[in-house]
């Protein structure tokens, strides 16, 4: 998917301010939001979510680049939850819960609910090699992809392979893909490779990326 949140690289969206000793939470409500994120995930099971981070990218633009990190969260949790009816627009709206819903019951995991964020063994050897030089395949899914715009089709080394872990990557819906445990790199990139002459020729960029993301320079 390609919209504004995948901004690196992107020039024109003002200065980053370093906040000394920021906080880890700036307002009291985005420690409940965080709360609610935690608490909400066993909802989730059999309940056929869509990936949070496809529901935040679907934000619209505008609404996405005016809202807070935990705003957009707020929105992604009340989001699925409405999709699945645990919550009602009249309880958003309210506070208070609906007598005429039934009382929302956990759900044991489906057979296709497999971890995604570990890693496995798999059969097939790493494709590529220390020192290799490759090339970050140009792709464009209208789901959410694990691969950023600004490496799409540019040169780099592999420096690392970190073993096999399942793809996290989502349909155009926002459900996971099949899965399909690859091969992770730490590919090296650098700068000027990736911003011309306005890179540093000291300068590098490295990424994670999964195998079949990857091709042989």
């Amino acid at each position: 998917m390609n919209s504004v949140h995948d901004m690196g690289g992107m020039d024109g969206m003002g200065p980053i301010e370093y906040e000394r000793n920021e906080p880890v939470f700036h307002e009291h409500w985005e420690e409940r939001v965080f709360g609610l994120a935690l608490g909400t995930d066993p909802w989730a099971r059999g309940r056929n979510w869509a990936s949070f981070r496809f529901v935040l990218e679907s934000i619209p633009g505008p609404e996405y680049l005016r809202m807070t990190y935990y705003e957009r969260w707020f929105r992604m949790l009340v989001t699925q939850l409405r999709k699945s009816n645990l919550v009602t627009d009249e309880e958003l709206e309210n506070g208070k819960a609906d007598p005429r819903m039934p009382r929302p019951e956990l759900l044991p995991e489906s057979s296709a609910e497999l971890p995604r964020y570990v890693r496995v063994d798999v059969d097939r050897p790493p494709r590529f090699r220390p020192d290799q030089r490759v090339r970050a395949r140009n792709l464009h899914p209208r789901g959410h992809i694990r691969l950023p715009r600004y490496v799409r089709g540019k040169l780099g080394t592999v420096v690392r392979e970190h073993g096999a872990f399942p793809l996290q990557e989502t349909d155009e819906n926002g459900q996971w893909l099949d899965y399909d445990p690859r091969h992770v790199y730490t590919v090296r990139f650098a700068a000027r490779d990736l911003w011309g002459d306005r890179g540093s020729a000291r300068d590098s960029v490295y990424v994670d990326i999964w195998e079949n993301h990857l091709e042989p320079a």
